[in-house]
C-alpha cells in the first residue's frame, strides 16, 4: 500500500493547493509521465477524482475560476462560408496538412470556430495526446479546405480488440499506440471530388512522425468511428481503411457502462507490417505499470 499510502500524503500536504497542482506533483514523485518526459497530469487527475469517489482518499474542493463544461467558441467573420470550390482532388495537389501549434489566436482559433460551427459534433477541447490540422492546396493556399483532429484512442472497442487479440493487460499497456481520427471537416462549400479520400491518405502518411515528435513514440494503428445514420465511411474505404463492425454506442471514453448513444461503424488503418502482431507484443518506452494496490478502475492507463 505504500504508493496509495504516497498519494494519499500528498493530498493532504497540499490540500491548500488545485487539484490540478496535486495531481502534477504525483506525477512527478511516481514517475507518471509520457515517453516524451510530459507529465500524465490528465490521467492523474482522473485518477484521483476516481479514489476520491470511492472514498480512499479526500480532495480539495474544486476552484472554479470559470464556468464548467463546454466553453462556447467565439465566432468571427474569418469562419464565414466562402465561395464554392469544386472539380477534382487532383486539381487541388499537392495538399499541405497544417500542423497547429498552441490554443491561441490565429489558426488555432480558426480550427476552433470551424469544427464549433460547422462540424455535427461542434468543438470539444480534446482530452489527452491530440494533434491538429488544418488542410490547404499548394495551388489555394489562402483558402483552408478541411480540419483534421486526432486523438487518444477508445479506452475499449470490442471490434478492435478482438482484430488486435490483445489481452487486458497488453491493451492497458498498449492503447497509446492507437490514434483515434475524432473530427474530420470537409468545409461545407468545398466539394471536391474524391478529396476527403486523398487528405486521409496524406494524413495517414504524415501523422506518424508528427506524433513521434510531440509524444516520444510512434503510433502503429488509427482508429476511426463513422455515425452510420449520417454517413456511410466511403471515403474511409476509398483510402484502403479496414472495417471492422459496429459498436455498442456507448461512447468513446465510456469505461462503465453507463452510457447510450448511437451504434457507428468501426474503421481501422494499420501504419506498418503485422500491426496487431506489435499492438500485443509492444513495450513503450519508459512503460511502468500502476500500482496493484491502487483500485483497477481507478488506475491511470498506459495510453497518453
Amino acid at each position: 500500500m505504500a504508493e496509495l499510502e504516497l498519494v494519499r500524503g500528498i493530498v493532504a500536504e497540499f490540500a491548500s493547493l488545485g487539484i490540478t497542482e496535486i495531481s502534477r506533483t504525483v506525477c512527478e514523485l511516481l514517475e507518471w509521465k509520457r515517453p516524451n518526459g510530459g507529465l500524465k497530469n490528465l490521467e492523474c487527475r482522473q485518477m484521483l477524482e476516481r479514489l476520491c469517489d470511492q472514498g480512499l482518499l479526500s480532495l480539495p474542493a474544486l476552484r472554479r475560476t470559470k464556468p464548467r463544461g463546454p466553453q462556447a467558441v467565439r465566432q468571427t467573420g474569418r469562419s464565414d462560408p466562402r465561395t464554392e470550390m469544386s472539380g477534382s482532388a487532383g486539381q487541388y495537389e499537392p495538399l499541405r496538412l497544417q500542423l497547429l501549434e498552441g490554443e491561441g489566436a490565429g489558426d488555432s482559433a480558426l480550427f476552433r470556430e470551424y469544427l464549433d460551427r460547422y462540424h455535427y459534433q461542434r468543438y470539444r477541447v480534446p482530452f489527452g495526446a491530440h494533434l491538429r490540422y488544418l488542410v490547404r492546396s499548394e495551388r489555394y493556399p489562402e483558402h483552408v479546405l478541411a480540419c483534421l483532429l486526432w486523438t487518444s484512442p477508445a479506452w475499449k472497442l470490442a471490434e478492435r480488440d478482438r482484430w488486435i487479440g490483445w489481452s487486458a493487460e497488453q491493451r492497458a499497456r498498449n492503447l497509446q499506440f492507437i490514434v483515434n481520427h475524432s473530427r474530420f471537416l470537409i468545409l461545407p462549400w468545398v466539394h471536391v471530388k474524391g478529396l476527403a479520400s486523398k487528405i486521409l491518405s496524406h494524413g495517414a502518411r504524415q501523422l506518424p512522425a508528427d506524433w513521434e515528435k510531440r509524444y516520444g513514440y510512434r503510433p502503429l494503428l488509427l482508429e476511426t468511428l463513422v455515425e452510420t445514420e449520417r454517413f456511410r465511411g466511403t471515403c474511409y474505404q476509398a483510402a484502403n481503411w479496414i472495417q471492422l463492425g459496429a459498436t455498442q454506442g456507448r461512447g468513446r471514453m465510456d469505461r462503465y457502462h453507463q452510457r447510450k448513444g448511437t451504434p457507428k461503424m468501426l474503421f481501422v488503418y494499420p501504419l506498418c507490417r503485422q500491426a496487431q502482431q506489435r499492438l500485443v507484443a509492444a513495450v513503450p518506452p519508459a512503460y511502468r505499470e500502476p500500482p496493484e494496490e491502487i483500485p483497477a478502475d481507478a488506475r491511470p492507463t498506459a495510453h497518453s
